[in-house]
């Protein structure tokens, strides 16, 4: 890049400085990771927009880490965010307004450029594909009360659900860890996440309508997206990223919990990709595929805290609740009599990527490969091209 360029990239990209944290931290953005040197006082040339800031402290040998604590920003251009290390607490504070704007002017005479890295503009398209649905309004919503998403705060949310391979190992690392948050100080409170029932209860509906209120999750989806997200199918995408994001980089439980209930929810549903919500499960089904595409990849990991170490092989199993979400939802997209294009497309994307990259098998009812057919099949589902542009790349 040549030197006007990045100026000029200085200049007008948000600066995330942070002060005084010691050497070996590790401190992530997006799909950023630092190891911090001697000299490290940030990152700058940060695209405007929302981003994910992750940190782990360290012991003084580099050898082992805290858990994760993460937080969500929304930056304008030329935008600086100050944080300052506390070494008590081992995290990063908020500074006073009058030191932040000390700060800012100091950013912009280019003091601190020197000590700063630059965010990794390379990386930033796999950034918007796991984040494009995530707003300022998003994060106000779902963010804790201070921002900070952690697993430390989140210790006694596992005691009444069961527990997968996965919930069991992040449980324990809790409960092992050095830095764990002592058992007598209050618990703080995590994410607002929207409530999502497991199984639909009504008064006064006969049993043969509730087992198939449950066996069809589709007004169940229409209720909360009226009821909790305005109406507006974005919102849902939104949220279900925030709480991916959270989980994967933040290592936060309780976000994949809600992250497992939105995937369960959506892929519960046999009448709404077909009828009311195409579109919704067109834009669904891309989201998921970016989230496990990068989620998947095996040479990614976050230092010796890795993220990719919390894919274990309960995500690989051919029992998991993936795989049996996935392998229903390919069934219903084969048998559909009428299929929106689009969501025909994306849905045998992600069979693809789920055979190449775990090698799992969806075994149709039929002869039939898959939802795969051959053009003169009589029984292929007839394919709709919808009018509807998607508004998101």
């Amino acid at each position: 890049m040549d030197p006007e360029k990045a100026l000029e990239l200085v200049k007008s990209g948000a600066t995330l400085l942070l002060l005084d944290v010691p050497q070996y931290t590790l401190i992530g953005i997006d799909t950023q990771v630092f190891s911090v040197g001697p000299a490290f006082k940030g990152i700058k040339m940060i695209p405007p927009g929302v981003h994910f800031v992750f940190y782990s402290s360290s012991t003084r040998d580099g050898k082992e880490f805290s858990p994760i604590i993460g937080f969500y920003i929304d930056v304008g251009h030329s935008q600086v965010v100050v944080r300052t290390w506390n070494q008590q607490e081992e995290r990063l504070l908020k500074v006073s307004e009058e030191e932040e704007e000390r700060y800012c002017q100091a950013i912009k005479n280019l003091e601190f450029d020197k000590h700063l890295g630059p965010y990794d503009l390379n990386q930033y398209a796999d950034w918007k594909r796991l984040s494009n649905y995530i707003t300022k309004s998003t994060i106000e919503q779902l963010e804790p009360i201070g921002g900070e998403i952690t697993v430390t705060h989140e210790s006694g949310i596992l005691k009444s659900t069961p527990k997968s391979t996965m919930e069991r190992a992040l449980d324990e690392q809790l409960r092992n860890s050095k830095f764990s948050t002592p058992a007598e100080k209050p618990q703080k409170r995590g994410c607002y996440y929207t409530q999502i029932p497991r199984i639909v209860k009504r008064k006064g509906v006969e049993s043969g309508q509730l087992t198939s209120l449950n066996l069809d999750k589709t007004e169940l989806l229409e209720t909360l997206l009226m009821k909790n997200y305005g109406g507006s199918e974005d919102s849902i995408l939104g949220e279900l990223q925030f709480a991916f994001i959270a989980f994967l980089m933040g290592q936060s439980l309780e976000s994949f919990l809600q992250w497992k209930s939105l995937v369960s929810l959506l892929f519960g549903c046999t009448e709404a990709p077909f009828h009311t919500r195409s579109q919704l499960f067109t834009k669904f089904i891309k989201v998921i595929y970016y989230q496990l595409k990068y989620g998947l990849q095996k040479d990614r990991s976050v230092g010796e805290t890795g993220a990719s170490a919390l894919l274990d092989d309960s995500w690989f199993s051919s029992d998991s609740f993936l795989h049996r979400l996935c392998k229903d939802f390919f069934s219903l997209v084969q048998d559909a009599s009428v299929v929106d294009g689009d969501l025909l497309s994306w849905t045998r994307k992600l069979q693809e990527l789920l055979e190449t990259s775990l090698g799992w098998e969806f075994q149709p009812k039929s002869a039939v490969d898959g939802i795969y057919f051959e053009e003169d099949d009589e029984y292929a589902p007839v394919v709709e091209m919808l009018d509807e542009p998607s508004t998101h790349g």
